[in-house]
């Protein structure tokens, strides 16, 4: 099964539930988007890695690296490999030179870890095909046009208090409107989990 390459495009704070943040990946020679929902520490894990921000002591991402190199192991790649009722799975590819070996991870300590060994990061085309959210009306350019502050603020007025009760209780031809309108707004972790239920419902 070919791989496809992704590329980190942003990562924010969720309007709807605190401590949660959606990392967006965008396949390297498309439109497509994949949304995931991650946590507010492997979220910082991959901030502070972005912005090469080096911690006073080593984090959980950076203790595994060491601890890799240390047995003369490296990262050859991360693969975001399966999704399953909505929930991602990926795996860090290792070597030590002869063998190679795959590590069942969340994407979102897979992509902490690949980050630091500075590897590629792959889907798979099925992966992309039921979760992938595609910008066909906006362009490149016009996707970041919007100050980061203006797009928060946007999103408030539009977030309800419960978004998932919301979600829950409206049809699926309405979340289709209300999926085509967060992506207008850029909001990715609203998208992510509009599409994320009507997966379910499918």
């Amino acid at each position: 099964m070919d791989k496809i390459k992704l590329e980190i495009l942003g990562l924010s704070s969720s309007q709807s539930q605190s401590g949660s943040f959606a990392l967006v990946l965008g396949e390297e020679s498309g439109n497509r988007r994949l949304p995931i929902i991650i946590g507010m520490f492997e979220a910082q894990a991959i901030a502070i890695e972005i912005e090469k921000i080096v911690p006073n002591r080593p984090m959980t991402h950076d203790l595994f690296k060491s601890f890799a190199l240390g047995f003369n192991f490296t990262v050859d790649e991360i693969v975001i490999s399966d999704l399953k009722e909505g929930v991602f799975f990926a795996k860090i590819v290792c070597t030590d030179g002869i063998k190679s070996i795959e590590i069942d991870a969340r994407p979102s300590d897979a992509i902490a870890i690949g980050l630091r060994f500075e590897v590629p990061i792959y889907t798979y085309e099925n992966i992309l095909s039921e979760a992938g959210i595609v910008l066909s009306d906006l362009s490149e350019e016009e996707s970041g046009v919007k100050p980061e502050k203006e797009k928060k603020e946007e999103a408030k007025k539009a977030e309800p208090k419960n978004l998932s009760d919301q979600i829950k209780d409206t049809s699926s031809d309405q979340l289709k409107v209300m999926l085509d309108e967060a992506l207008m707004k850029e909001d990715y972790e609203k998208a992510a989990r509009i599409r994320d239920e009507l997966n379910k419902r499918n």
